[in-house]
């Protein structure tokens, strides 16, 4: 397989490779520990067992989420493992019996992805994903259990053989982290970024407080990426606090409007100009839904002339529509069943496939699944953005030939 570092893809390529842009990699019970700076181990997430033998991610004495092993297109394993923890009752597989070595080692990932037919594979965190929120008024242990990711991700992208690209954990709340940290990834050759689709500290991602951050990420060649996280919360906490959620970590609201923190992030940075002063940023998003795409650049286009008409003048000074910058500078993951070659019609070639393996909402067969939509026309020959040219426009990477 050969790479060529570039912008956007050419056009006299051989054949465009396949490329997975989510999966997920799980961590060890000690993953934050062993990679954390030894002084700062006490602020360090693991995984401990309670009394009955459950697993779970805890941090300074609190359990933040069950460490369940999912199963591609079994999200009921996952509910019986919840309800059976829920009631004090042991897990009918230990954690560590359970976790195969292709969910956590790269080696291993490697022989899986030759299995699921992919090429190559983005990789984000597994439980990474759950204890954002709970450590959120503590920055310094967020650094801590992210930099100790971090440095993990740094051992995958080298061990992947250019193959495997996993995703970094980072936070805008301190930029001179920020900075330090997206110094390091890039020389480790990782290339996205988990960040927040929210508020920082307050204020909005178009804010000048950090605007220093966006300029961090075109300096180091590093793509954020907005993904499905305990943090994707557009509305205020009342909206959440209810009594039907029996898990902390999967909130009905939260899955209802799984696009609104996103829609509403996007819109900040085309609406306030984000995009205008940091050409060169590039945003993934994924897992987020894709269907509310195109509705969602024609909203932000008709808003944006209407109320400049209503007040005699334009919002900010840009020079396309809206949605020009958020074609121009974003991708998105789509599944199978949201039809992203029909989304690509309405939008734009704007969409990366998925398989989201290994959880229990992924799949064993993703590549089958997109070729079976429109009698089988749906392929890396028919689709190349779809397939692997998007996902390598993030990465910075040109995909050239296997």
């Amino acid at each position: 397989m050969q790479w060529r570092s570039g912008g956007r893809p050419r056009h006299h390529r051989q054949v465009t490779i396949t490329l997975d842009s989510d999966q997920h990699l799980f961590e060890t019970r000690s993953l934050w520990r062993d990679h954390a700076d030894p002084a700062d181990r006490d602020a360090a997430l693991q995984i401990v067992d309670d009394e009955a033998g459950n697993a779970w991610v805890s941090w300074q004495g609190t359990n933040i989420t069950l460490a369940h092993v999912t199963h591609p297109g079994d999200p009921d394993d996952v509910g019986r493992q919840q309800a059976r923890a829920r009631d004090g009752l042991p897990p009918e597989t230990r954690y560590d019996e359970a976790l195969p070595r292709d969910y956590w080692e790269p080696s291993a990932r490697l022989d899986t992805l030759d299995r699921l037919g992919f090429d190559a594979a983005v990789l984000f965190p597994n439980y990474g994903l759950a204890w954002e929120h709970t450590l959120a008024q503590d920055l310094h242990a967020t650094k801590v259990n992210m930099g100790a990711w971090n440095r993990w991700a740094a051992t995958v992208a080298h061990d992947g053989r250019g193959r495997l690209h996993p995703v970094a954990h980072l936070t805008l709340r301190d930029v001179d982290w920020l900075d330090a940290q997206l110094g390091m990834l890039s020389s480790a050759g990782v290339r996205l970024a988990l960040i927040p689709p929210g508020l920082v500290d307050g204020k909005p991602l178009s804010h000048p407080d950090v605007d220093r951050a966006w300029s961090a990420f075109e300096h180091h060649g590093v793509s954020p990426v907005f993904h499905i996280t305990s943090t994707c919360r557009p509305f205020p906490e009342a909206w959440y606090e209810t009594e039907v959620d029996p898990d902390p970590n999967n909130l009905l609201l939260a899955s209802v409007f799984i696009w609104a923190a996103p829609a509403l992030a996007l819109a900040d940075l085309a609406l306030n100009g984000v995009f205008v002063r940091h050409p060169d940023l590039r945003i993934g998003v994924m897992e987020l839904a894709a269907v509310w795409v195109p509705m969602f650049m024609q909203f932000m286009d008709g808003g944006y002339n209407f109320t400049s008409r209503l007040a005699g003048s334009t919002h900010a000074e840009l020079e396309m529509a809206p949605s020009e910058y958020v074609r121009r500078q974003v991708r998105f993951a789509a599944f199978s069943y949201e039809q992203p070659h029909r989304l690509a019609g309405a939008a734009g070639d704007l969409f990366m496939c998925c398989s989201d393996w290994p959880h229990s909402e992924g799949t064993e067969h993703a590549l089958q699944e997109y070729g079976a939509l429109a009698h089988g026309t749906v392929d890396g020959a028919a689709h190349p953005g779809l397939f692997g040219e998007n996902a390598a426009w993030l990465l910075r990477h040109d995909p050239v030939s296997k």
